[in-house]
């Protein structure tokens, strides 16, 4: 494990032992979390864009369906 996952796991281990953080800091996590699930959708959704038609239909997507999936703003679910 690097530096930086145990950092992070500290981070979150406090959090999680805190009954209540400040609305700052809630906002905070908040916004960290959306950008991150933003990030997350750009990316799955640009690599849905060109998977082959047999990987597609090995996960049960028709091309209809992932080319609308794939147009779709990172925004949205």
């Amino acid at each position: 494990m690097d530096h930086n996952t145990t950092y992070r796991q500290d981070r979150i281990a406090f959090l999680n032992a805190h009954a209540s953080i400040p609305a700052v800091a809630e906002f905070a996590v908040f916004v960290a979390v959306t950008l991150t699930q933003w990030s997350e959708r750009r990316k799955m959704r640009a690599a849905l864009r060109h998977l082959p038609d047999h990987i597609l239909k090995d996960i049960g997507v028709i091309k209809a369906k992932a080319e609308t999936e794939a147009e779709k703003p990172f925004w949205r679910h």
